[in-house]
C-alpha cells in the first residue's frame, strides 16, 4: 500500500468513525467515546502508524503518519486522553523498556484500553525536576535490572506529584522517584511504571481558570510496585526523563491542529469573515504569518519523525518544536484579539463558538509552561544546539541529602 492508498484508507475510516461535536457531553461520556474511536482506529490499522509491528504498531513510514494527520486535521477527534501515553510514555518504553514491558503495555496503550500519565513535577520541583523528593525504597536486595528480575521484591513509593495531566482517568503512569539521596540529584533518580489504581494512590483534581480540571495532584502513601517496574536502569532516571521530555516536546509542539481548534489558521480566517475583516490588510498579513508558521512547524516535525524512524532521536531539537508551538499559539491569540476585540471576552449566552474561543485563549499560558517553560527551552536550545556555555550550577556535584530544596533541609 503506497502513501496515496493509505491516505484514502484514512479518509474513508475517519468519515465513517469520527465522532461529531462532544463539547456538550459529560467527561465520562467523552472518555468512553475516545476509547471507542481509538479501538476502532487500532483495529483498522491506523494507530501506532510508525511503531514496530511486534508491539502493536503498523511499522509504516513517517510519510504515512503525515498523510493520516492531514486527514485527521479536518476533524475534532477525542484524542486528548491518549496524548501523554502515545506521545511521551509509549515512545520512551520503545526506547528504554524491556521486551516484556513493551509486549505487556504498548498494544493496550495503542488500542486505548489503558491510559497513561506522566508523574514528574512536584510542588518543590517544577522546572528543576531533578530536585524531586518523592522516594522509592527497595525492600529486597539488588540494584541492577537483572538482579531485580531474579530476586523479586518490591519498591515502596511515598511522595506527591502535581500538575499531572489526565491522572484522573489514567491506568498507569511513568513516575520519577528518588532512589539514592547520597549521590548528586541527577544521579539518584529512577523511573518506574506505577499502577494508578494501586492502594495508596490518591488523585485530586486542580481546577484552572477555564473552569475545567485537566490537571491533578497525586499522592503516594506506601504504594507498593513490583521490582520489574523500572524503566531503564536503577539510578538512570534522569536519562529516562530526558528521553521522555524530548518526546514530550515534539508531541506538544507538533500536535495536529484539529479542525475544532479555535486558534487554528482555518478558524481564524472564519473569525475574520464573521467580523467583516477578511479584507483588512493588517489582518490578512497576520493570518499569512499564522499560515506560514503552522506549515513550517508541521514540516519541521515531519522531519523529526523521519529522522527518528531512521534511528536519530529528536534530542534537544524537541525543544525547538515545543518553543515554536507555544509562540505560535500566542501569535494566534494576538491575531484573534486583533480581529474580534472585546467580543473575545463578552458574548451572547449559548454562543458555543465564542465560549470555546475563550477557553482556548485562557488555556494558552499553559503552553508556555507545560513540558518546560519557554525560558527552559531557550536554555536547552542555546546550550545543546548552539553550543553556548551552560549557566553555573553550584549544586551539580553535591549529594542530594545536603541540598536545601522544597521542604527538605540539609541533613
Amino acid at each position: 500500500m503506497d502513501v496515496d492508498e493509505f491516505r484514502a484508507k484514512a479518509r474513508e475510516f475517519l468519515a465513517a468513525n469520527a465522532p461529531g461535536s462532544l463539547g456538550d457531553r459529560a467527561p465520562a461520556e467523552v472518555l468512553e467515546e475516545a476509547k471507542r474511536f481509538q479501538a476502532a482506529a487500532y483495529d483498522a490499522g491506523l494507530a501506532g502508524i510508525t511503531w514496530p509491528a511486534e508491539f502493536g504498531g503498523q511499522g509504516r513510514t513517517a510519510a504515512e503518519q503525515q498523510a493520516y494527520d492531514a486527514e485527521a486535521a479536518h476533524y475534532d477527534l477525542p484524542s486528548s486522553p491518549f496524548m501523554v501515553g502515545m506521545g511521551m510514555c509509549g515512545p520512551t518504553l520503545l526506547d528504554l523498556g524491556t521486551p516484556e514491558q513493551k509486549a505487556r503495555y504498548l498494544p493496550k496503550l495503542l488500542r486505548g484500553d489503558e491510559i497513561w500519565c506522566q508523574l514528574f513535577s512536584e510542588p518543590g520541583a517544577g522546572s528543576d525536576v531533578a530536585s524531586l523528593q518523592t522516594r522509592a525504597v527497595r525492600e529486597a536486595g539488588g540494584a541492577s535490572r537483572s538482579s531485580e528480575a531474579e530476586s523479586g521484591g518490591e519498591w515502596v513509593i511515598n511522595g506527591q506529584k502535581v500538575w499531572t495531566s489526565g491522572a484522573q482517568w489514567s491506568d498507569f503512569g511513568a513516575l520519577l522517584a528518588r532512589t539514592d539521596p547520597d549521590v548528586p540529584k541527577h544521579r539518584g533518580i529512577t523511573m518506574f511504571i506505577i499502577d494508578m489504581h494501586a492502594p495508596g494512590v490518591t488523585v485530586r483534581p486542580l481546577r484552572d481558570m477555564t473552569g475545567r480540571a485537566p490537571f491533578n495532584e497525586v499522592y503516594f502513601d506506601d504504594v507498593r510496585i513490583p521490582a520489574d517496574s523500572v524503566i531503564g536502569e536503577v539510578g538512570g532516571g534522569w536519562l529516562a526523563a530526558v528521553t521522555m521530555l524530548g518526546h514530550e516536546r515534539v508531541s506538544i509542539g507538533g500536535s495536529v491542529r484539529r479542525g475544532g481548534d479555535p486558534l487554528s489558521y482555518d478558524n481564524l480566517v472564519e473569525l475574520a469573515r464573521r467580523h467583516g475583516r477578511a479584507e483588512d490588510p493588517v489582518v490578512r498579513g497576520r493570518l499569512a504569518e499564522i499560515y506560514a508558521q503552522e506549515k513550517a512547524l508541521g514540516l519541521f516535525n515531519s522531519r523529526l519523525r523521519q529522522e527518528a524512524e531512521a534511528g536519530s532521536p529528536p534530542g534537544a531539537r524537541g525543544s525547538v518544536s515545543k518553543l515554536a508551538g507555544a509562540l505560535l499559539l500566542w501569535r494566534a491569540v494576538d491575531t484573534a484579539g486583533l480581529i474580534a476585540g472585546p467580543e473575545l471576552a463578552v458574548w451572547e449566552p449559548g454562543d458555543a463558538a465564542a465560549e470555546e474561543m475563550a477557553i482556548a485563549i485562557n488555556s494558552t499560558p499553559a503552553s508556555s509552561i507545560a513540558g518546560g517553560s519557554n525560558q527552559i527551552q531557550r536554555n536547552i536550545i542555546g546550550e545543546r544546539i548552539l553550543g553556548l556555555p551552560k549557566e553555573p550550577q553550584v549544586d551539580r556535584d553535591v549529594p542530594f541529602r545536603e541540598l536545601k530544596v522544597g521542604t527538605q533541609r540539609p541533613a
